[in-house]
């Protein structure tokens, strides 16, 4: 005997391999009413005649219990439903399963291991029972697997970090371009790359240097002065004494 409490928010449940009652979960009762996921297996269920409402379930696992119809239940009470497995149970005629027609979202259904499914026309039988489902037994009509949703999810989420990385990567390519702009803008303005006290050390030996050519340059300038004069007095000193002869 397995007894469950009630929880409302809770929206997967898996209580396999849990004893049942004469074929019945004991507790598991209409406050179950926000389940999406719910699995039962091998807990030796008979019967669907005390499954909960459960009007928001999407997924139902019932493999490897004793289950040999009234599926018609669930038209009531999981009107939802997009995935069924009822593999490994005593279903065998195609009539047992034909009120799956009324559960118009179901896309997976799995009858592997059941009696139903031995005949070598199973599987164009029951596609052409219940022609809304894509998937039976993990396959389509072309034979193609069906995707798993963990490993789609894993895609998705990877795609995502993908982006996310190479957003971040050009965000930081961009800032490493600026700061290199940024750098090339001061070393254009520093003259040679020279900043701070050597900078300006050098820039004063410069100015002095200028200072000494310029005092060198004034001084040769006053000797060209002084013996531009004395040759002309030399001059002056000569032609005096010419003239002195002339008049002896």
């Amino acid at each position: 005997m397995f007894f469950l409490l009630p929880l409302f928010q809770v929206a997967e449940l898996v209580i396999d391999n849990c004893r049942s009652n004469e074929g019945e979960i004991d507790g598991f009762d209409d406050g179950f009413k926000e389940l999406e996921y719910l699995s039962m297996i091998n807990v030796g269920l008979k019967s669907l005649a005390k499954l909960p409402n459960l009007h928001k379930l999407l997924k139902l696992e019932l493999s490897d219990n004793s289950i040999s119809g009234g599926l018609d239940l669930l038209t009531e009470k999981c009107p939802n439903l997009v995935y069924l497995n009822l593999s490994s149970n005593k279903i065998k005629d195609y009539s047992t399963v034909e009120p799956l027609k009324n559960l118009a979202h179901l896309k997976s259904l799995d009858l592997y291991n059941c009696d139903i499914s031995n005949p070598n026309d199973y599987r164009e039988s029951i596609f052409k029972l219940l022609p809304h489902i894509t998937y039976l037994d993990g396959f389509d009509r072309d034979d193609q697997e069906a995707p798993e949703s963990d490993e789609e999810e894993g895609e998705e989420d990877e795609d995502g970090a993908g982006a996310a990385e190479e957003y971040y990567d050009d965000e930081d390519e961009d800032e490493e371009e600026e700061e290199e702009e940024e750098e090339e803008e001061e070393h254009e303005q520093e003259p040679d790359g020279e900043v701070g006290l050597s900078y300006l050390l050098k820039e004063e030996i410069q100015d002095d240097e200028d200072d000494d050519d310029y005092v060198h340059e004034g001084e040769e300038e006053e000797a060209d002065d002084q013996e531009n004069s004395a040759t002309k007095g030399q001059k002056r000193k000569r032609e005096a004494e010419d003239d002195g002869e002339d008049d002896e």
